[in-house]
């Protein structure tokens, strides 16, 4: 399958998916999380991948939902919270791919950047990367099912921390937090992942997915029953005028001032 705003390589059994929209910082529009949704799928018939390396083209991993992107026609509220949904299914295709995943982040990962990287089994840092979720200063809630992912990270008060209060976090205090599993310098940062790939190639691939899903099952069973009305908070959040200040001081490049309406 051909894909517009990312591409997929394959090599021996290590296959990377890279972002490629560099000239928008990979922002993640509608048809680039709709790929990597679908291409995450495609892993199930893929017998000969054993690990999937997630990487950004450009100067940065990803800044996140693209802001920037012309709202789609109007609709009914049916079809509104099918839209809004898009956003967890992607980090649900990625947590449910049976194959090893490992991000490896460079420059920005903000908000559903972020929440892709969370959604991987592991992540390796280059040492000039930075994360976080910004949402909150635009009025909106976390969402996409991503919250537990987070929490499970790096434990619920430095979540709350770190989603509450929308903050950029840099390399070294991710690793110290156990957010990034690994750093080096920017220049090693496809050795490293790549690495980190071979070591889990040369496993066997039935037992080691077959331990991911069970790890994943003990460490998730919730999620799903604890999360699933985030995308309707989300929609809340668009009738709020914090929300529309808030994306109005990001697009005007200036402090927001919240009002609690």
């Amino acid at each position: 399958m051909e894909y517009q705003y990312l591409t997929l390589q394959r090599h021996e059994h290590v296959s990377t998916v890279s972002f490629n929209r560099p000239e928008a910082l990979n922002a993640l529009n509608v048809g680039l999380m709709e790929e990597i949704e679908q291409v995450s799928r495609s892993f199930l018939k893929d017998e000969q991948t054993r690990v999937v390396i997630f990487r950004g083209e450009g100067k940065h991993f990803s800044a996140g939902a693209d802001l920037k992107q012309p709202p789609g026609d109007r609709q009914n509220l049916v079809m509104t919270r099918r839209n809004a949904g898009l956003g967890a299914r992607m980090i649900r295709a990625i947590t449910e791919i049976d194959q090893v995943t490992i991000a490896a982040v460079h420059g920005a990962a903000l908000g559903g950047a972020a929440c892709i990287a969370t959604a991987c089994d592991f992540r390796v840092g280059a040492d000039d990367c930075f994360c976080g979720y910004p949402e909150v200063n635009l009025g909106i809630n976390l969402m996409w099912q991503s919250l537990p992912l987070c929490v499970r990270l790096i434990g619920p008060a430095r979540a709350k921390r770190m989603i509450m209060l929308g903050e950029k976090i840099e390399a070294a205090t991710l690793l110290d937090w156990g957010f990034l599993d690994q750093v080096v310098p920017a220049e090693d940062l496809r050795n490293a992942a790549q690495h980190m790939a071979d070591a889990y190639v040369q496993q066997p691939p039935v037992a080691v997915q077959m331990i991911k899903q069970s790890i994943n099952a003990v460490s998730g069973a919730m999620d799903s029953a604890l999360m699933h009305m985030d995308t309707d908070q989300n929609i809340l959040t668009t009738l709020s005028e914090d929300r529309a200040e808030g994306i109005s001081a990001f697009l005007e490049k200036r402090d927001p001032s919240f009002k609690g309406n």
